[in-house]
């Protein structure tokens, strides 16, 4: 692409975000409060218990529940220490692999790596960013043997017990070709739903569909609870499991302080879930007015020759958390000149993250061909997605 050609594009794309009313905030995903959520933080202070027990924990884990149909969720410190111990309840450990998505945060790899294991890298295809399912099947049956019903690396020799798809930007992955590949090949799956609250696979909600799953409430999130994440399953041995890891392996006492094993120190303080107990509140309005604001850039954007935006794909119901184009063209100048020219002009744009098999401690781990992801990296456009009530 000529450099005439790329400042056309560059400036069309700033024609749109100025076009759009972004009255509000110009961020890529800002947090939006108001009186509710400084009446419950201000409870949790009054009552005192502004740590790690308290009965707003209880209860924003009973409202995530209610709006996922997951049986059980536990409330965590962080969306990654929510992952850390859904790893740990399934077995997750040494000489054991775990199947990545080489387009996502790193939240995934790095837990995996807490436990002992070695994350595998996988390709992501462009309908949806999430797993490459046919890419990946047919990689299965070449570079896989089975034993006792279990898959193993040829090359490294070590079972791939676990695959780990990414609801990326909101968007849904293809659960169902990923609960076949799961069936075949005898793989656990832990849901990362970190970006996904509010989307929905087959009228499911994301995290609650493989054996585990995870949600992230960090400060950019589509709720928040300043930092915060939340395990869900199904399944009772896993939830009974995860509550007391993330609980230092505490024996329920009212006063005696003894310890099962080992454990960690990851559960959400009150303080935290009451700022969750005010935004959840907000949930359903937040979803409908992203549904809006997706539609505002879908008016603008539609058909445009150079880029175009991402779409749910049928039987998904997408939250809209990030509001993403892609450039039809993959090219890593037009995508800086966009970048830097956006962001220059007050709208924070932002690109995909670095591509997991590219981060320095991670270069070592196996990987498949990873084109699709690569091809990705030079072509994704998050846009600001911030909403108001």
């Amino acid at each position: 692409m000529k450099i005439n050609s790329q400042e056309k594009v560059v400036k069309e794309l700033l024609k749109i975000l100025s076009e759009l009313n972004l009255e509000r905030k110009k961020g890529i995903h800002e947090p939006y409060f108001n009186k509710i959520e400084s009446a419950y933080v201000q409870k949790a202070v009054n009552s005192t218990y502004v740590s790690t027990v308290g009965g707003f924990i209880e209860k924003f884990e009973k409202e995530i529940k209610k709006f996922t149909k997951s049986k059980y969720a536990v409330a965590t410190v962080n969306g990654t220490s929510a992952l850390h111990i859904s790893m740990m309840t399934l077995g997750i450990g040494p000489n054991h692999e775990v199947l990545i998505p080489n387009l996502n945060y790193i939240g995934s790899s790095n837990a995996t790596i807490y436990c002992g294991a070695s994350p595998h890298f996988i390709d992501v295809d462009s309908q949806n960013l999430g797993i490459d399912t046919n890419k990946l099947r047919d990689y299965l049956k070449k570079n896989t043997f089975t034993k006792s019903k279990q898959t193993f690396n040829k090359q490294t020799l070590k079972k791939i017990v676990a695959i780990a798809p990414t609801h990326i930007f909101g968007q849904p992955s293809k659960m169902n070709e990923i609960l076949d590949i799961s069936k075949e090949f005898n793989f656990k799956i832990v849901e990362d739903a970190a970006e996904s609250l509010g989307s929905f696979y087959n009228h499911k909600h994301t995290g609650t569909i493989g054996n585990v799953g995870i949600l992230s409430f960090n400060g950019n999130k589509i709720i928040t609870t300043g930092g915060g994440g939340m395990i869900l399953t199904n399944n009772y041995k896993i939830y009974n499991q995860a509550k007391m890891l993330s609980q230092v392996s505490k024996k329920s006492h009212p006063w005696k302080y003894d310890y099962k094993g080992l454990g960690f120190n990851y559960r959400m303080p009150n303080l935290n879930a009451a700022l969750g107990c005010a935004q959840i509140k907000k949930l359903k309005n937040f979803l409908k007015e992203k549904k809006k604001l997706y539609s505002e850039y879908e008016s603008k954007i539609k058909n445009h020759k150079e880029f175009y935006l991402l779409k749910e794909l049928p039987n998904t119901k997408c939250n809209n958390w990030l509001i993403t184009i892609i450039l039809k063209k993959k090219n890593k100048n037009l995508l800086n000149k966009i970048l830097k020219t956006t962001n220059k002009n007050g709208f924070n744009t932002r690109p995909v993250w670095q591509l997991l098999s590219k981060v320095p401690h991670l270069k070592k781990y196996p990987k498949m061909d990873l084109s699709n992801s690569i091809n990705l990296s030079k072509a994704i456009v998050c846009l600001p997605s911030s909403v108001s009530l």
